[in-house]
């Protein structure tokens, strides 16, 4: 969503902190180039004006230009200023009123609203425990009921039973009266919609508040819309009164400008972002982090919670116990390409690590994408089972079976068996013995820099168990990041030879199996 903004800024802020002065001709030149990105990013003109205004007020101070830094102070104002446009701090679903709690959700027609109700009550029933009544008020589209009976019975939710003939706010009314016999702890409303907003909609709204009593009233706006998404929440606010704002489509390729001007405009939160079509893909909108991942600093606390919902404790401690034996079978590559997707792929957990945010383009250019995990795992799964423990196996013969499998070629094959010989030699040097093998200085290093001490448990000094991460810790992680300069653009990776900008270099420090940069990653096609 924000990458073409994240570009353009990254490019200009860059250009001021590699100056030892800056003077005032200097900010202003800068400001205009970020109003004019901006602008190009759809973000509304009075929130550019407002938000330019201020960075210019803070930037052109003598205590900025005299600074040591001057030019990472003005880096440091930007980062501020977007976080105020934001929002400030994240605002969550409030869910302090007496049970059951009505949540009524609004907005046009095809803006996601039963995809984004079902999305929020598997979220609530998962991570906070609380029983959940959906219940459909779109009569005029019966459809859409059944869409949401449907969504109910595949996250196991209670979905409130369709009575033809009932108007919405009977429904509605119906729907908190099951709650409060049925001991849900929250009601979900799905209102209709319309193509464009109009006068009938807004009386329907209107009454359905008033014999519901909702204690959330959230606006579901599809992110892609640019600024009439922003107009439609002044509309409903100024009618309906809304408490707060779901953006979806966040993964989609607009240029952002709905998210970075919707609080600024109605003053009301962005609590939640879709960011798939998955039931599971709804975040919490965290304006500090959407401002770290907009000037490339990564957004580590996202990353870590991430990959504490996708990976299974189970087969971490199964995959420990093996690497402590150097042991690495293609199930096991299999696996680990697995994880790799449903983290986002490759793209998506570059933009959240520090200063590698620039890294997709490297990666797309060198073949490396999310499509390479797929063929590649196709290959492994068109294997015996002797052949996956096994790969010395495959000889001619049997690589053409596979081929033949899973739509690819030899080539192809050889690439993945050369990617898997290079892991496995990996994991024996991280199962060696001597200093604690590679992945425990690796990563004791790691948590050396980021304050952590001797807490990173399991594997000797790997990874924390994250399924127990408080969110506090996770904020304190960011915060420990930070300092260690791995939210700062140029900071690096501990542990990979402090390469400038994490491994913007590409050519400096070699892991092993890799080696030294992209451009000798196994199973990728050399450069022509």
């Amino acid at each position: 969503m924000f990458e073409n903004l994240q570009d353009r800024l990254g490019s200009i802020l860059n250009g001021l902190t590699g100056r030892g002065a800056l003077s005032e001709a200097d900010v202003s030149a800068a400001l205009r180039e970020v109003r004019r990105a901006l602008l190009e990013a759809d973000v509304a003109l009075d929130v550019v004006r407002s938000f330019t205004d201020r960075v210019r007020e803070k930037a052109v101070g003598a205590e900025i230009l005299k600074s040591i830094k001057p030019g990472q102070m003005v880096v440091k104002i930007v980062h501020d200023e977007l976080i105020e446009m934001l929002g400030g701090e994240g605002v969550g679903i409030d869910l302090h009123a007496p049970a059951p709690v009505v949540v009524m959700m609004v907005g046009l027609q095809g803006s996601g609203k039963t995809t984004t109700s079902a999305k929020i009550a598997h979220r609530l029933s998962t991570r906070e425990k609380k029983k959940v009544l959906m219940a459909s008020l779109d009569t005029r589209r019966p459809a859409a009921q059944e869409q949401l009976r449907q969504l109910g019975a595949q996250a196991n939710i209670d979905t409130l039973p369709v009575i033809s003939g009932q108007s919405p706010t009977d429904i509605a009314a119906r729907a908190v009266q099951a709650a409060k016999l049925g001991g849900h702890d929250v009601v979900i409303l799905d209102t209709a919609g319309r193509t464009h907003i109009d006068e009938p909609l807004m009386v329907e709204m209107a009454d359905i508040k008033k014999r519901s009593n909702p204690h959330e009233i959230l606006l579901v706006a599809d992110s892609l819309t640019g600024q009439d998404a922003v107009n439609l929440a002044r509309s409903f606010d100024e009618r309906v009164g809304i408490t707060g704002l779901v953006l979806t489509r966040m993964d989609g390729d607009g240029r952002g400008g709905a998210a970075l001007s919707m609080r600024a405009v109605t003053g009301k939160p962005i609590k939640l972002i879709g960011v798939g079509e998955k039931m599971s893909e709804l975040e919490e909108f965290h304006p500090r982090r959407i401002a770290d991942r907009i000037l490339g600093m990564g957004d580590i606390v996202s990353l870590v919670e991430r990959a504490s919902e996708n990976i299974d404790a189970e087969k971490a401690a199964a995959m420990a116990a093996k690497m402590a034996k150097g042991k690495f079978d293609l199930d096991d590559l299999a696996d680990q390409l697995r994880q790799m997707q449903k983290m986002g792929g490759m793209g998506g957990i570059m933009g959240m690590m520090p200063g590698m945010a620039g890294m997709k383009d490297k990666m797309a250019a060198a073949g490396l994408d999310d499509k390479l995990f797929g063929r590649q795992i196709a290959i492994i799964q068109s294997m015996t089972k002797a052949e996956r423990t096994n790969p010395d196996l495959l000889k001619h013969s049997r690589k053409k079976r596979i081929a033949a499998g899973s739509g690819t070629d030899a080539a192809a094959i050889n690439k993945l068996l050369k990617m898997h010989r290079q892991m496995a030699d990996m994991m024996k040097m991280m199962g060696g013995k001597g200093k604690g093998g590679m992945m425990k200085q690796m990563m004791g290093g790691l948590a050396g820099k980021m304050g952590l001490g001797g807490g990173m448990g399991g594997m000797g000094g790997g990874m924390p168990d994250l399924s127990n991460i408080d969110p506090r810790q996770l904020e304190a992680l960011q915060k420990q990041a930070e300092a260690a300069g791995l939210g700062k653009p140029g900071g690096g990776m501990p542990g990979l030879g402090g390469l400038p900008g994490g491994l913007s270099g590409l050519g400096g420090a070699k892991l092993p199996g890799l080696g030294g940069g992209f451009r000798g990653l196994p199973g990728l096609p050399k450069k022509k």
